[in-house]
């Protein structure tokens, strides 16, 4: 019997191909891939002349298809009439997996609906990649992009806080020192790794505990991966309130009891629900 790993590719059935593709190093990307694109008919690019750069190194010559979430929806039938006609199409985004937090899931969905084959060509991955080198428990929730709003931001982080379990998320670099505040704030004692550049000639790790933060003066540039820690069990964290901890308690306590901000920043601070509770009373007797 010849082992799976001696045969050659099979002859690819017609469908959608969703494939991988290198997050940085071009090089970085499975011989079934290039195999895969080289044999679509089309390939269906979130930036054609991103992608145009992988598939020149590789010599693909497939026929090109703009697709990215300003014209998912309205080229959606065009694109299921090429797959009804019994064609081989590939679904690239600029970097990594197509549909995590790139365009895809409408046309996935169409193709579900239609009964059109799908199949994964998996490769390259930024969250499993700074996962694998954050030393940070394996069992992780991935948050995709963080939103826009920071109430929406803070809400979020909310929720998190509550989960014992570490988290990756993406963030664009200008935006970076918009949610130092917030994670300061809800995961004081975890530790963050903020990773740049992976498997690009400046790739850069970024190691600390999240209550050491500061905001970056320099300019970074393009999209961070972060890793942030599960809980710290370490009991001889601080436990008395920063001032930090006292200028979030005098936001939340116009819209929160002082038992909620207790109970909050108690599960994530070490710090004791009395100190919490006579601050907060503190602060309303003020009033």
């Amino acid at each position: 019997m010849i082992p799976q790993n001696d045969i050659k590719f099979r002859q690819l059935k017609h469908g959608l191909y969703v494939v991988s593709t290198p997050i940085g190093n071009l090089s970085d990307i499975t011989l079934r891939a290039i195999d895969v694109l080289k044999n679509s008919e089309y390939i269906l690019c979130e930036d054609t002349r991103v992608s145009k750069k992988l598939l020149d190194k590789y010599e693909i010559k497939s026929k090109l298809i703009s697709y990215h979430k300003f014209n998912e929806t309205k080229n959606l039938e065009k694109i299921i009439n090429i797959l009804n006609s019994k064609k081989i199409v590939s679904l690239v985004s600029d970097a990594g997996t197509p549909a995590i937090s790139d365009p895809g899931r409408i046309l996935i969905k169409e193709c579900i609906k239609k009964k059109i084959g799908i199949y994964p060509i998996p490769g390259a991955s930024a969250v499993t990649s700074a996962m694998s080198i954050s030393g940070f428990s394996d069992k992780y929730y991935f948050l995709g992009f963080l939103p826009e709003k920071e109430k929406e931001i803070k809400e979020q982080l909310d929720i998190l806080s509550n989960i014992n379990c570490s988290f990756v998320f993406f963030i664009s670099a200008k935006k970076i020192n918009k949610i130092i505040k917030p994670l300061i704030f809800f995961f004081p004692s975890r530790e963050i790794v903020i990773c740049r550049e992976i498997s690009k000639i400046y790739e850069e790790f970024i190691r600390m505990r999240v209550d050491q933060l500061k905001p970056f003066e320099k300019n970074l540039k393009g999209e961070l991966t972060i890793v942030v820690s599960e809980k710290n069990n370490n009991k001889n964290i601080s436990k008395k309130l920063n001032e930090s901890d006292k200028k979030y308690i005098k936001k939340m306590i116009k819209n929160l009891s002082i038992k909620d901000i207790t109970n909050l920043i108690s599960a994530n601070r070490n710090i004791s629900k009395k100190e919490i509770y006579n601050y907060c009373l503190k602060l309303k007797n003020e009033k």
